[in-house]
């Protein structure tokens, strides 16, 4: 049977699909968690922290489904498929998000490591756009950047529906911010190629790395203006 705890977290949770937090009253939570007013401010001291630890929620379910987001070849793809899912669980949860990226007050003050955790993970999947030589940032400044960008995007979309909420204003943006940090696809592919033959020798040269014969052959080859050199 679920804890007194649970009851209040779960009833605030459910008011927060239908408004914003401020609209909610400790009242509408106690009769939906049938508690007695008493209750919140034993388990969370007041309402500020009870939102806190409802936001806390909120971050656990979106970093459950970034850990999720499915890995191809082709990392700058994959930045694209992460950047639609967080878009995708904003718009899915418009009161959550906003509580979880706009605190206010002691609400904020629960929120750092988890948007610590969001930046690691986004710091992974640059990294293997670095990794694959597609990337003209450090991935610090590239992981924070897409994030704001993507967080900026949520935010507007649910603020000023009308305005913002064509996902092709998300995707616009999406494919400038991505596209500035990892290169045009037009360019000459050539280009990433070369920057991952270049890391390759130098792991080789250094004594870091063991000479791969197959894959510099590869590479080699497809810098080959013809893309098959000998």
């Amino acid at each position: 049977m679920p804890t007194a705890r649970e009851r209040i977290l779960e009833a605030t949770a459910e008011l927060l699909a239908t408004k914003d937090a401020p609209a909610i009253s400790t009242r509408a939570i106690c009769d939906r968690a049938k508690v007695g007013m008493p209750e919140i401010y034993r388990q969370f001291g007041d309402k500020q922290g009870l939102l806190v630890a409802v936001a806390d929620l909120g971050f656990e379910r979106f970093l459950a489904n970034k850990r999720h987001n499915p890995l191809t070849a082709d990392p700058v793809a994959d930045l694209r498929t992460a950047w639609d899912s967080h878009v995708s669980f904003a718009l899915a949860n418009p009161y959550l998000y906003r509580l979880m990226f706009t605190p206010t007050g002691e609400a904020g003050d629960a929120k750092p490591e988890a948007i610590k955790e969001a930046q690691s993970l986004l710091l992974s999947a640059v990294e293997r756009c670095r990794e694959a030589g597609r990337l003209r940032a450090t991935p610090e400044l590239a992981g924070q950047t897409i994030l704001s960008a993507n967080v900026g995007v949520c935010l507007m979309a649910l603020s000023f529906p009308g305005l913002f909420g064509n996902p092709d204003i998300s995707h616009s943006v999406r494919d400038a911010v991505i596209g500035k940090l990892t290169g045009d696809e037009g360019e000459d592919t050539r280009i990433g190629t070369a920057t991952v033959l270049a890391q390759a020798l130098v792991g080789t040269l250094s004594g870091t790395a063991p000479v791969d014969e197959a894959a510099l052959h590869h590479l080699t080859r497809a810098l080959s203006p013809e893309g098959s050199g000998p």
